[in-house]
């Protein structure tokens, strides 16, 4: 049995370019298929959020549209209740990552407004980078790359990954709302980014840094890290 991280964002908003505050959280499907297939391999999860806030879900992930109709949706919801390690989420800044096999992130634009700039969120990613156990981030969540990177650069660089693309976003309709991308973001920092088809499965694997590019990811990206698990 193994023992899986998962790092998720504390916040229910992301502020846009006209200071409002979006309502979002963090993706349920990103969530809960990881989730899923972690716990049915029989590993154990430990949700870590910054402040030991209990996570929440952006609403819309959990509409009928997103999740195959409305059955599908009452599937998400119910995982989500059941998953009681949601309820009692570990301070990140007491996570010590010699403790986890593996590290996960969920997106959804909430890791783009705390992750993005976490302390202790960047030394969780720099220390599971070189450890070399699997490191696992999905759509949004490769915003929280960003919190590594200081005057002698981030880690990153250089490394292979996928994310939430710009393309994606604009047909999100956020593009023209948002601070920043996070394609742009990531490509500035050095990183060698790869995009796939819209909001189809693409995930790429770099070493012991596994990234999935949206929601549709995490599911295979979840699969890739149980083989790399054994």
């Amino acid at each position: 049995m193994a023992k899986i991280l998962f790092v998720m964002t504390g916040v229910d908003y992301w502020t846009l370019a006209d200071g409002t505050a979006h309502p979002t959280g963090y993706w349920a499907e990103e969530f809960v298929a990881p989730y899923r297939a972690f716990t049915g391999a029989g590993h154990e999860i430990t949700v870590a959020t910054p402040g030991a806030v209990e996570p929440v879900a952006d609403a819309g992930s959990l509409a009928p549209e997103f999740n195959g109709g409305a059955e599908g949706a009452a599937e998400v919801a119910a995982a989500l209740e059941a998953a009681k390690e949601l309820r009692n989420p570990v301070d990140l800044a007491t996570v010590r990552t010699s403790d986890y096999d593996a590290v996960f992130y969920p997106g959804g634009h909430g890791p783009m407004q705390d992750l993005a700039v976490n302390a202790d969120s960047a030394r969780v990613l720099n220390e599971m980078l070189a450890s070399g156990r699997p490191l696992g981030v999905v759509c949004h969540a490769p915003a929280a790359l960003l919190a590594t990177e200081s005057a002698a650069g981030s880690p990153f660089v250089g490394y292979r990954l996928t994310g939430f693309t710009n393309v994606e976003e604009s047909q999100a309709g956020f593009a023209d709302k948002a601070v920043w991308l996070l394609q742009d973001r990531l490509v500035a920092l050095g990183v060698d980014f790869r995009d796939g088809a819209p909001w189809a499965p693409h995930i790429e694997v770099d070493r012991n840094l596994y990234t999935g590019q949206n929601p549709a990811s995490a599911q295979p990206l979840a699969d890739e890290i149980l083989t790399a698990l054994g």
